[in-house]
């Protein structure tokens, strides 16, 4: 039923692009710290070739998939169908963080619509792609696109939403260095 594939080819490509909804999982190294397991959406996510893919990462309040690929650069993502005939993919790689302040940024986010309360963009090279049945998967149907998310990032403002990521944003819930586009006093810790 699972099957490996060299890259993401173009039936994966169409797979992938019509999904509304990914997971991102990511770990600390070691045997102790918290994995971290985050649903996307909102038109966030591009196949950039056939072996790199990247998807834009919103302002919230932790910053655990940042801190981990800080740390040790793996990650996980997975997008299953909920509608139509059953899939699950599964993209293994080394994720890199592109904050604004960064040369790529730029680039790599003009791939993207233009979303309020964007952080960082996260830029995934694949080491390993699979696909697997997903007969357990229920079906559900799509409704739309949530705007709590870009309404309240609006509503903050860049001052805002700077504030917001000065308390939440600059330590993992393991103490792990998050964004470094947010001022950290060496003695502060998360």
């Amino acid at each position: 039923m699972g099957k490996l594939h060299p890259k993401i080819d173009e039936r994966l490509r169409r797979f992938i692009e019509a999904q509304h909804v990914f997971f991102v999982a990511t770990a600390p190294s070691g045997p102790d710290g918290h994995v971290n397991l985050s649903p996307k959406g909102l038109d966030s996510f591009r196949v950039l070739g056939p072996r790199t893919v990247a998807y834009l990462d919103f302002v919230g309040s932790g910053v655990e998939t940042i801190a981990h690929l800080r740390q040790n650069g793996r990650i996980v993502i997975m997008l299953c169908a909920f509608e139509g005939p059953p899939n699950i993919v599964r993209l293994h790689g080394r994720g890199r963080v592109l904050e604004p302040q960064d040369a790529e940024f730029a680039r790599v986010s003009a791939e993207f619509p233009s979303i309020e309360g964007v952080r960082a963009v996260i830029l995934v090279d694949l080491e390993r792609v699979s696909d697997s049945c997903g007969f357990g998967v229920p079906l559900y149907a799509y409704r739309g696109e949530r705007t709590h998310l870009p309404a309240w990032s609006a509503r903050k403002g860049p001052a805002g939403l700077g504030a917001y990521q000065q308390e939440k944003n600059r330590w993992s819930i393991d103490g792990l260095p998050g964004l470094r586009g947010v001022e950290v006093s060496e003695d502060t810790e998360g």
